[in-house]
């Protein structure tokens, strides 16, 4: 069903009657002479010169944000990701999770709060939505009785959304997802440069005799050659360990380990040159741990650990992939029971909209 609102240049869409999104879809249509650019009001005649439509995320000038189902950003839902240059998606399991639960419904509550998000980045000037066409997924169907079979259902949706040709911004879940997703990444890509920010390491062998858990997914990487192990980098590590070097083995595979205490009280930026340089032109995964944040900032996760990075920092290393050539990211481990404030999902929120600007391609004023 489509209704124009034609004082206003704009199309307002509802996708189904079962996941209807209320949202402005900026299509071709003749220039108004004085158009004001402000989101969700015109399609501007920069927007007009690429010949394709993108999905807005409607302006809270207009439509209210406690409004519509929740979708990420307010964006529209599809049930694909065919004709998306990038797509939101949620994957959302626990069940490896071996501290406490919750992060199964960390996508839920990420999108619920992702409702404060607008149009543009004012710290960047990034304009995701005048470069891309991008959409809410919904989630990976998982079975939460069963963390293989998870696994499997988690890599072959992965390869449909990658075969389409559209880069996948994942919302979690705990870490295992990492692993199944990377599997699906590196079947396209070849090995992959991986920016992993993290209060842990995520690199044992096993946890009570199992393999598959959100402790290992890099050790399996690495195991499978899903990794280009000279170009990973691991930031913001930290907390007691189980032997007086607990990267010692991240080392041995030739990753860049970046302990906590190298970032205190500094800016990240230089770091972030040396990572660009690290990643060269290769295609690079970004796999960020919500709770790389200090418990301050992020208290609704299932390991946090004391004396972490800054929300500053952690926009600082996000910023500072722009020109990597990302083919993905994630943002994981919110476990909205202990985020009584849900100030960690929206920094989660806030998180994936800055990974979606620093995609390739995107533009900037």
């Amino acid at each position: 069903m489509f209704v124009s609102w034609r004082s206003l240049n704009i199309c307002r869409t509802v996708i189904s009657p079962y996941a209807a999104t209320d949202f402005f879809s900026v299509q071709r249509r003749p220039a108004v002479a004085g158009c004001s650019l402000r989101p969700g009001l015109c399609t501007s005649s920069l927007r007009e010169l690429s010949g394709k439509p993108y999905n807005v995320p409607p302006s809270a000038e207009f439509v209210a944000r406690v409004s519509g189902i929740p979708t990420m950003a307010k964006l529209p839902y599809k049930e694909t990701a065919d004709g998306l240059d990038a797509a939101f998606v949620g994957v959302p399991i626990d069940t490896g999770t071996s501290n406490r639960p919750g992060a199964r419904f960390g996508p839920r509550q990420i999108r619920v709060e992702s409702a404060m998000l607008r149009a543009y980045n004012s710290g960047t000037r990034a304009a995701p939505y005048e470069s891309l066409v991008v959409a809410d997924i919904g989630d990976v169907n998982v079975n939460v009785y069963d963390l293989k079979d998870t696994c499997r259902r988690i890599r072959e949706a992965y390869r449909k959304i990658l075969a389409a040709g559209c880069i996948p911004l994942t919302m979690g879940g705990d870490h295992t997802i990492a692993y199944p997703i990377l599997q699906a990444v590196a079947e396209k890509h070849g090995p992959i440069g991986l920016v992993h920010v993290d209060a842990h390491a995520d690199t044992s062998d096993m946890f009570l005799g199992e393999k598959i858990g959100h402790g290992t997914p890099f050790r399996r990487c690495v195991e499978e050659g899903l990794l280009d192990c000279k170009r990973v980098v691991q930031i913001g590590l930290r907390g007691s360990g189980y032997s007086a070097d607990s990267y010692e083995w991240s080392r041995a595979q030739g990753f860049r380990v970046v302990q906590v205490e190298e970032c205190w009280l500094k800016s990240l930026a230089p770091l972030m040159a040396e990572v660009r340089a690290q990643m060269g032109s290769g295609p690079v995964y970004l796999s960020f741990d919500i709770d790389a944040l200090d418990p301050a900032f992020a208290p609704g996760t299932g390991a946090p650990e004391i004396a972490g990075l800054t929300a500053i920092q952690g926009l600082e290393i996000i910023r500072g992939c722009r020109g990597l050539n990302l083919v993905g990211c994630d943002l994981v481990e919110v476990s909205p029971p202990y985020d009584t404030t849900g100030n960690t999902a929206l920094t989660g929120a806030n998180l994936l909209f800055e990974m979606l600007c620093v995609l390739p391609k995107v533009k900037y004023y």
